[in-house]
């Protein structure tokens, strides 16, 4: 088969790296692609909302298969538009996306159906949410309603960074359109855990869970970023509590969606929290996390073309899904600078001594032979190990083999396991 990957970033290079293992692939291309994914499949220099371009890309090279991996060419249709040109594509309509690319249509959909979530008010004037904000104590939750790059929520812990964000929002509109609606939320305190789950409408078949870091520096400080590292599997939490999240959260939100008229085909990310009151949901996302794809596929045995295909052909309750026993943890390392303002063009070096983690390129691109920063996010490190302790020791020791200019990480990632 003859397969496109829609994307740029460190979750479409492990996909692009699973997938490159897989026997029943010929020919793999990536749009547009980075540094790292270069090594492994031709990236074509098409973005991901040329839609045009990419039906035509696919139509002229006879792809069977295009997987759309990113959050935007999601909710904009993307997978609709190849379906319409008669070729076949991964991941959510535009319809379903929506749970993903509007935070007050899940917010609502949730409340419909009792599935557990944070308290919360929607508001689409800034004058009412601010006398709403006003009556509420911190800390305190602000989200804009649309796509925002993993960036359009805080977490406020004084009512003066509330009132700041909300003003950001919908005053200042620093995320555009994406801020029009805000949805303002109660604080819930617990473990977080990212669920992923394969969906082919009312069939669910769950990931390995894993956890997320997302303020930029240790012990959870700063800003929020889209995420600084993740770990696999969570031996601080019971299986008796991912399967409460599958029958209280994840099943029920894809049963909602076929009532709702809008199946979800594709991948489930469900963000929840772990709280006294049990697991309730924080977020939905509609593909693969990042950094989470990070460490999920490398534990992942099952050929992930086969559960693609078995999704879009509506067979995932018959098709066969193994997973390794090896811990995984991935740590980020960012652009000095990052989640600000931050350089690019930066050169990379100390690749080639890198000793047993895989690298995922986020944020490279390739000028002229050299690897050179190119994001926020620049690469993310992964060791695989018998347990946490030694996937740690991998990952971090070749993270100290790669230099640029400004480099950062978090020296905490998947401490909370070990704790």
């Amino acid at each position: 088969m003859r397969v496109l990957v829609i994307g740029r970033g460190g979750r479409e290079h492990a996909i692009i790296w699973a997938l490159s293992k897989s026997p029943k692939i010929s020919k793999l291309y990536c749009a547009p692609g980075n540094g790292g994914i270069a090594g492994l499949a031709e990236c074509v220099p098409i973005t991901e909302l040329q839609f045009e371009e990419i039906s035509t890309f696919a139509k002229e090279q006879a792809i069977d298969l295009v997987m759309v991996a990113p959050d935007d060419p999601l909710a904009a249709g993307l997978v609709d538009h190849l379906e319409s040109k008669g070729i076949e594509a991964f991941g959510p309509r535009a319809n379903a996306a929506i749970i993903e690319g509007s935070k007050v249509f899940m917010k609502e959909l949730l409340k419909k159906y009792n599935i557990p979530t944070a308290a919360y008010e929607t508001f689409d004037a800034y004058e009412p949410a601010l006398a709403y904000l006003r009556s509420q104590k911190a800390p305190i939750v602000i989200k804009a309603d649309g796509l925002a790059a993993g960036k359009g929520v805080t977490v406020a812990q004084t009512m003066e960074e509330a009132e700041a964000a909300l003003r950001d929002i919908m005053v200042d509109q620093v995320f555009g359109k994406s801020g029009a609606s805000v949805v303002i939320e109660e604080f819930l305190t617990g473990q977080e855990m990212s669920l992923l789950a394969f969906v082919d409408g009312s069939t669910v078949r769950l990931m390995v869970p894993s956890q997320d870091h997302k303020p930029v520096f240790d012990n959870d400080k700063g800003p929020n970023t889209g995420g600084m590292g993740t770990y696999s599997p969570l031996p601080h939490v019971p299986e008796s509590i991912v399967q409460e999240a599958l029958v209280n959260i994840v099943q029920p939100t894809a049963d909602a969606m076929v009532k709702e008229g809008r199946p979800f085909k594709g991948v489930l990310y469900a963000g929840l929290i772990l709280t006294p009151d049990g697991v309730k949901t924080i977020e939905f996302n509609a593909r693969f996390g990042d950094p989470e794809t990070q460490v999920i596929l490398p534990r992942l045995r099952t050929d992930l073309l086969d559960i693609f295909l078995a999704i879009n052909n509506g067979t995932l309750a018959e098709q066969p899904i193994e997973w390794s026993e090896d811990a995984a943890v991935c740590v980020i390392v960012a652009s000095g600078g990052y989640p600000g303002p931050y350089p690019k063009g930066l050169p990379i070096t100390g690749l080639e001594n890198v000793q047993d983690a895989l690298v995922f390129h986020a944020g490279t691109a390739l000028e002229n032979g050299q690897i050179v920063t190119n994001g926020g996010r620049v690469l993310g490190i992964t060791g695989i190990g018998k347990d946490i302790i030694e996937a740690r020791q991998k990952a971090y020791a070749d993270a100290d083999r790669i230099h640029f200019e400004g480099k950062h990480y978090r020296t905490d990632i998947a401490m909370k396991a070990l704790k």
